[in-house]
């Protein structure tokens, strides 16, 4: 792999692609039953690696997230930022100016299909942080990781089961870290359920809603938003869920997923367009640009999969990004035999029986019992630094004082590829008239054994400064 760039492009389906490209790599390609005999090689949960005192990075992709990454890791002790790429020579020029005046002074990648690979080649880099559209993710992880390098992901990790496949075989063949960046795992709320389910008030979990239900007809028809229009052209190309981690993450933690418990089977069901065509339409009468968007078909505005876990519990998860349904939601309730939560719609409440919401001094009290280490710790500082409530300082902080350290993540690879499995076996129901599908266990048999993670009250924690 290492030294044939020909056969990883043809296996990635990234030739040619470059930080643009074709806008979907393929649906459901290796089917669950042909995976059923796999045998785990070695388990990346817990997974210690060795301690890195200053960790040097690299990103991939600089268009809107990498940016923000860039501005968040620079202010994190203990990382040198050592490369840059995008296919963009003024993305990459832009981003490095942003460093001016510290004692970051990144390579630059940028102006051709595989700069990309070369910063993955480069030998002075421990970690590479990838934020290109995510049909990319994969095939960039697995390259990097066969470099020797630890990758962390934009979401979704993957776009097909044959890449969260390939993403599990080789993180535990290279024993390098590969985690996805789920921020939305690190929301106040969501780790202060997942502190009192772990607490047992909840008693056990039964049912967990979740979603990112949000209207992004702006960003997507905008001609400057997204390179290369990706994000719309997904749209005329996939069925089901295409964004399933944001909500999902926070719950599968809550209930143990692949530690204790994992996801069994799911089935998903979709509306037609009812918008995103007639948009198209609408925008092609006055601009030459959107006349081949206009002749595409979409798909629905809003997908609803239900997913069924070995223990028997059940988990909504929904997908709207056309609909003016008002505020931006992840829904993130959590129901148990003792007691339920749920944020939206605001303000995050808590019942306890059949009386209703607790009132506002009881919720504020269960609050502050509850709230874990994490968040009173670095409650300031995600003030400060902001990004998705603070869930983009937390995760990257995480990150970075666990590789320094020597702690497991508090994500792995597992959790990468299981959470991102969602969206092409929620495609294959869609297409399959809403029948069932099995959904991996790319654990192959160690969740039973596999100990819970996420460490919200740092338990095993150095002193990794935010400067």
């Amino acid at each position: 792999m290492k030294n044939n760039r020909r056969d990883f492009l043809k296996w990635s389906g990234l030739a040619g692609l470059g930080l643009a490209g074709a806008p979907y790599l393929g649906a459901l390609t290796i089917s669950p039953e042909e995976r059923k005999s796999y045998k785990q090689r070695f388990n990346m949960s817990g997974f210690v690696a060795p301690k890195i005192d200053k960790v040097r990075i690299g990103i991939i992709g600089l268009g809107n997230r990498g940016p923000s990454h860039l501005e968040t890791m620079r202010h994190i002790e203990g990382v040198e930022i050592r490369g840059l790429c995008d296919l963009l020579p003024e993305r990459a020029a832009a981003a490095k100016k942003r460093l001016d005046g510290t004692s970051h002074n990144p390579t630059l990648y940028s102006g051709s299909k595989d700069a990309w690979m070369k910063l993955c080649e480069q030998e002075d880099i421990d970690l590479i942080i990838i934020t290109t559209p995510y049909y990319m993710h994969a095939g960039m992880a697995v390259y990097g990781m066969e470099h020797g390098k630890h990758v962390a992901s934009e979401v979704p990790a993957a776009a097909t089961i044959e890449e969260c496949w390939k993403l599990v075989e080789t993180a535990e063949r290279t024993r390098k870290h590969c985690l996805m960046l789920e921020n939305y795992a690190y929301g106040v709320f969501q780790v202060l359920t997942l502190n009192m389910a772990r607490k047992g008030f909840f008693g056990d979990i039964v049912h967990g809603e979740c979603a990112y239900n949000t209207s992004k007809m702006g960003n997507n028809f905008s001609k400057n938003m997204y390179w290369d229009m990706w994000w719309l052209r997904l749209y005329a190309s996939k069925k089901g869920n295409i964004y399933p981690t944001h909500g999902l993450g926070s719950v599968a933690q809550i209930m143990n997923i692949n530690r204790g418990d994992r996801f069994d089977y799911l089935v998903s069901m979709e509306s037609n367009d009812f918008m995103m065509k007639a948009k198209a339409e609408e925008l092609a009468v006055k601009d030459e640009f959107f006349k081949p968007f206009a002749e595409k078909t979409y798909r629905g505005n809003i997908n609803t999969s239900i997913i069924r876990t070995v223990k028997g519990r059940t988990i909504m998860v929904q997908h709207d990004a056309t609909s003016p349904r008002g505020p931006h939601t992840t829904i993130h309730a959590i129901t148990g035999t003792k007691a339920m939560a749920q944020e939206y719609p605001l303000p995050a409440r808590i019942s306890k029986d059949l009386n209703g919401w607790l009132p506002q001094t009881e919720f504020d009290a269960l609050a502050k019992e509850y709230t874990p280490t994490i968040i009173t710790r670095m409650s300031e500082l995600t003030k400060q630094m902001g990004g998705h409530g603070g869930g983009d300082l937390l995760e990257c902080w995480r990150l970075i004082d666990c590789l320094r350290n020597g702690f497991p993540l508090d994500q792995d690879v597992y959790d990468a590829a299981a959470w991102s499995s969602i969206g092409p076996l929620s495609e294959w129901s869609v297409l399959n008239r809403s029948n069932s599908i099995d959904i991996p266990d790319f654990t192959a048999g160690a969740w039973e054994k596999n100990l819970p993670n996420m460490d919200i009250n740092l338990t095993r924690c150095g002193d990794t400064k935010v400067i």
